[in-house]
């Protein structure tokens, strides 16, 4: 099973493009067999970022839930991916 990202940003944000580029290189990282990776023109699908509850760009989602209002560094996306690609390997529920 894999991981959805979807990256929440306005296309005309340097900086969300910028912050992208770094965090989706922790994906790489980590090996890309385990995400599917979204980039969410947040003008074009309006409805999903209201339905996810994203109130400005840039913005990150993992497996339809808000998880970053605002883009993490690519560490705290690292930690996050990394928790969720752990529980994912285990055949047992975690206790956290």
């Amino acid at each position: 099973m894999k991981i959805v990202i979807e990256v929440f940003s306005a296309p005309v944000c340097s900086k969300c493009a910028q912050a992208q580029l770094a965090l989706k290189a922790v994906t790489e990282e980590l090996g890309e067999k385990h995400f599917i990776w979204r980039d969410v023109n947040v003008l074009a699908d309006i409805d999903r970022a209201v339905e996810l509850g994203v109130i400005a760009p840039p913005s990150l989602a993992i497996d339809g839930e808000l998880v970053f209002a605002a883009l993490p560094s690519p560490e705290r996306l690292r930690k996050e991916l990394a928790q969720r690609l752990a529980r994912t390997a285990s055949p047992f529920p975690s206790s956290s």
